[in-house]
């Protein structure tokens, strides 16, 4: 599914807005992504490199994605963990979305059927095909 070994990849990451929200990153300037315990989305996090983009998606409350972060430095250790086994990546705010673009829009969206946000509900680091990006993208009247 990957890119080109020169060629950024893109992902997307969730996070419950009342604990970590978009706005805070934007507060923030530069958030540290960890607390991830899935080792899927671990593997995900490993394979990110700086300058990747992400969507920032709320999950549970709002369950859409509001803005496109970039990873700013990649192959961190989770600091939150004790035994140094899990990933971690930082992060930089690059743009709000104009308008959000719901779950539910994706879901209804036949272009997005494969998405990884579709197909693995629970992953909390997915990775997104550049088509689907840029159908978000459109869905979001970028």
């Amino acid at each position: 599914m990957g890119k080109t070994a020169n060629s950024a990849r893109l992902w997307l990451m969730k996070s419950e807005p009342d604990a970590y929200s978009w706005d805070d990153l934007v507060a923030e300037g530069e958030g540290t992504w960890d607390g991830v315990r899935n080792h899927r989305a671990a593997n995900n996090l490993r394979a990110m490199q700086p300058g990747d983009q992400a969507f920032f998606y709320h999950s549970n409350i709002g369950k859409e994605i509001v803005g496109i972060a970039e990873i700013s430095r990649g192959g961190l250790t989770d600091p939150t963990d004790p035994e140094g086994k899990w990933a971690c990546v930082k992060v930089k705010a690059v743009r709000k979305l104009k308008q959000p673009v719901t779950l539910a829009a994706i879901k209804a969206e036949p272009a997005l059927a494969e998405c990884e946000l579709v197909r693995l509900s629970r992953l909390s680091v997915a990775e997104i095909r550049p088509e689907e990006w840029a159908k978000v993208l459109e869905m979001a009247g970028e």
